[in-house]
């Protein structure tokens, strides 16, 4: 399991990993007033490909989400795929 960290600042945010200060996964969003947000992109590092790190990633912005009340939508296509795709997030997912 990737050591997921969560920034956010000006309307922007992402959930990261980082490994000996690189880093090497993330998962970018921008918000959307105060009721949600878009996640835009996600990019892992070939060193961390099939890892499910993509899906770790997601598990935590949907975790973020639950937490603040939210809802996700999705422009990346990864992100659009798993969430559809995976009914225990439809609760937060908005198509």
């Amino acid at each position: 399991m990737a050591d997921i960290k969560h920034i956010e600042h000006g309307g922007r945010g992402a959930f990261i990993v980082k490994i000996d200060g690189k880093r090497l996964a993330e998962m970018t969003y921008v918000t959307v007033g105060d009721t949600g947000f878009i996640i835009d992109h996600t990019e892992v590092d070939k060193s961390l490909e099939g890892q499910g790190v993509g899906k770790e990633l997601l598990a935590a912005a949907v975790a973020h989400a639950r937490e603040k009340g939210l809802k996700i939508y999705a422009t990346c296509p990864f992100a659009l795929r798993e969430l559809t795709n995976t009914p225990e997030y439809h609760d937060v997912f908005s198509s």
